[in-house]
């Protein structure tokens, strides 16, 4: 892998942990943020931002 694009996933997953911490998520399945790879971090924030998605539609109606 190039250090060109070892530092853009780098930057993702960094971004993506601070998102997830933003939404008071520290753990998944046991493992702190940092041990997972750069899809489960993408597929975790994909999961809280559905739920997040869904919890303001509801508050909404």
């Amino acid at each position: 892998m190039s250090s060109a694009l070892r530092k853009m996933v780098e930057d993702r997953r960094e971004q993506l942990i601070e998102q997830l911490i933003a939404h008071r998520v520290y753990k998944k399945d046991g493992r702190h943020l940092f041990e997972l790879s750069l899809s489960e971090l993408e597929h975790e924030y994909k999961q809280v931002q559905a739920s997040s998605s869904s919890m303001h539609n509801r508050d909404l109606a």
